[in-house]
């Protein structure tokens, strides 16, 4: 039987899913929480349990195939041996369920920043120290992809990829800022004076942390898949290690969102530090880290700017989230943190 799912015209897409596999199936349709800017269901079909990544309804075009575009991302990884679901088929077609989509595989297992650390992993404290390090081994992985022989090719424009970072982002913030920023333009200042020499490009995930690797739920510690490739691009690799790193649960690290503390079930006495870890990035890849100042510098300050944009709307009182009330004191805290690193 076809289950229902708000919005999900499933008569439709069993019909498309039966004719893009050649299998004629029942479906059931759930929706399943997360998934950033875009829509997620979870499909149940011949025994097999995929996902549905639409993009939002009744928006722009170019925002819309942002998820096509996403798919081919992840099926050009997927075949360089990079951990990410497997994408089983795609559409362009608003007819068929509203926006464009791709199915991809249901993979088992736990976001540790959403869901916490799975259960058993949280009773083998001795190997936390895995997650930190399969972290960095899968980055390194996904930076040592050849693109330039991939259809990732045509994401690289290199010239100018740094300055153009800082401005894109300044230029966002100007779409909803309302109230004075501490050092925000002072940072942007510092940023486009102190741009790092040109290094290597790579692929960039664009957005690399706890939330978009999803981990197996067994011992010991092991990331069963990347997913989220709504960012990715040709760029500079530093800035996904310096991402991942503002996210990284330390002590007093007041990022991981819902408490100033949260550890997430990762026991921090046999986890590493963010220092320790770029070492092994380092060691792991040869890249000169003489400059990840800036790297540093920039990611606290990007995301300052990323927070604001929720904290803008709990002060006009469109959002009654608490978590973006929290955002006014994290955004603080980030502006504070990249001015240090700076010194």
């Amino acid at each position: 039987m076809a289950a229902a799912a708000t919005g999900f015209d499933v008569p439709r897409f069993r019909d498309w899913l039966a004719e893009a596999t050649g299998e004629p199936a029942d479906v059931s349709v759930a929706p399943i929480r997360g998934g950033g800017s875009c829509e997620m269901f979870r499909i149940d079909r011949l025994g097999q349990a995929w996902v549905v990544r639409r993009a939002p309804l009744a928006t722009v075009s170019d925002t819309a195939h942002q998820v096509i575009r996403e798919a081919r991302i992840m099926e050009t990884l997927g075949a360089a041996g990079i951990p990410v679901p497997t994408v089983l088929a795609r559409s362009e077609d608003p007819a068929i369920l509203g926006a464009p989509f791709f199915v991809m595989s249901y993979v088992d297992g736990g976001v540790i920043r959403r869901d916490g650390l799975p259960e058993a992993l949280h009773r083998a404290p001795s190997s936390h120290h895995l997650i930190g390090e399969q972290l960095i081994d899968t980055l390194v992985a996904l930076h040592s992809v050849d693109w330039m022989d991939t259809a990732l090719a045509e994401l690289s424009h290199p010239q100018g990829f740094l300055p153009r970072q800082v401005d894109r982002w300044l230029a966002q913030l100007q779409n909803y800022r309302t109230r004075p920023l501490d050092g925000v333009d002072e940072l942007a200042g510092w940023l486009r004076e102190n741009l790092p020499n040109d290094g290597d490009l790579t692929v960039m995930h664009g957005d690399y942390k706890l939330d978009n690797v999803i981990w197996s739920p067994a011992p010991p510690p092991r990331i069963a898949c990347v997913v989220d490739f709504e960012m990715t691009t040709v760029g500079d690799p530093l800035i996904d290690l310096a991402w991942a790193m503002i996210f990284w649960p330390e002590a007093g690290n007041p990022i991981a969102l819902g408490s100033p503390d949260a550890a997430h079930g990762i026991d921090r006495d046999h986890c590493q530090t963010p220092d320790q870890l770029i070492e092994r990035y380092g060691e792991a890849t040869g890249r000169d880290l003489s400059q990840f100042g800036w790297y540093q510098v920039f990611s606290a300050w990007k995301l300052a700017i990323v927070l604001e944009a929720s904290y803008a709307k709990f002060l006009r009182g469109e959002s009654r989230n608490p978590v973006h009330e929290f955002f006014g004191a994290v955004i603080d805290e980030l502006l504070s943190r990249a001015r240090r690193f700076a010194q």
